[in-house]
């Protein structure tokens, strides 16, 4: 990225800019890859995501289902791939009160089993109502659902990472603002998917700034809108550059921000059935390192 871009895209001042001829800032986000595309084959989404160059890997619940009682071999095996593994996707809260409990209890279970295969956040959505639309106590209770998990998972060693996400009871931003108002700071921290944000009417750059001092993981994706084909409303998720998320200014948002957490490129399943998900991982490394991301293992 150039200065004349950064300048453009950030309008958050140029402290983190290197001057100079011939040099560029490097932004000092860790980068992994989301397992999601694999559809749950987490052994071949493993090695893939090794081969293709990344530190760092998001795992899914299908990961606890295959190695629930053996989470040090897990751990081993990732080592042995020299990836991190800084992301658990644990599933989403239930809206209904009478499941919370028992929701409560599945995630600490996961952030257990995650705790000992060296990860170091779990990551939630939760569910919007069918049939009815949500009031304002529906936030407020939500919230507090989340702090309640978010301290059991502390108690657990990791933290807790709520995903705005489509479909869910926080899908658009002022969803999410109420929610997180609710929230315990400490015990719920945000993980922004850029993707979502911008397909519930949302800006992702401002939403950098807006949550820079809660955002613990960042959703690094793309996203046509309308989907070939579709509808005004629809949208299909895509690989880093093949869309119309302002990516450019998101980074340089993280990096005005000083955001030094991860940031995971997430897929949620290739766009053309003829390549593989390896394919478009790489070429979203690629997109990265042209915009002067370093993804380095």
């Amino acid at each position: 990225m150039h200065r004349r871009e950064f300048l453009r895209y950030s309008g958050l001042g140029v402290a983190t800019w290197a001057t100079g001829i011939g040099t560029s800032w490097v932004a000092p986000m860790q980068v992994g890859c989301a397992a999601i595309t694999w559809g749950g084959n987490d052994p071949a989404a493993i090695t893939d995501i090794a081969a293709a160059g990344y530190p760092g890997i998001q795992l899914r619940a299908s990961a606890v289902q295959r190695w629930r009682e053996t989470p040090d071999a897990l751990k081993a095996l990732l080592a042995q791939h020299h990836l991190a593994f800084p992301v658990l996707s644990s599933g989403s809260v239930p809206f209904e009160a009478a499941r919370l409990a028992e929701s409560a209890a599945l995630h600490t279970q996961h952030a257990r089993f995650a705790r000992a295969a060296g990860c170091r956040y779990v990551q939630v959505t939760d569910e919007r109502p069918r049939n009815q639309t949500p009031q304002a106590d529906d936030y407020t209770r939500m919230g507090r659902a989340l702090s309640d998990i978010g301290a059991r998972v502390a108690d657990e060693g990791v933290t807790l990472v709520y995903h705005n996400h489509m479909n869910a009871l926080g899908e658009r931003p002022d969803e999410v603002a109420r929610i997180l108002d609710a929230a315990n700071a400490d015990h719920v921290k945000l993980l922004l998917d850029v993707a979502h944000w911008q397909a519930a009417g949302g800006d992702p750059v401002a939403a950098v700034s807006q949550y820079a001092s809660r955002i613990a993981v960042v959703h690094l994706k793309d996203l046509e809108q309308p989907a070939p084909g579709g509808s005004a409303t629809s949208y299909r998720f895509r690989e880093l550059g093949a869309g119309g998320v302002n990516l450019p200014g998101v980074l340089a948002a993280l990096n005005a921000a000083g955001f030094a957490g991860w940031g995971i490129v997430e897929l949620d399943g290739v766009p053309d059935p003829a390549q593989s998900p390896r394919y478009y991982a790489e070429s979203s490394r690629r997109y990265l390192e042209a915009h002067n991301v370093r993804v380095t293992r």
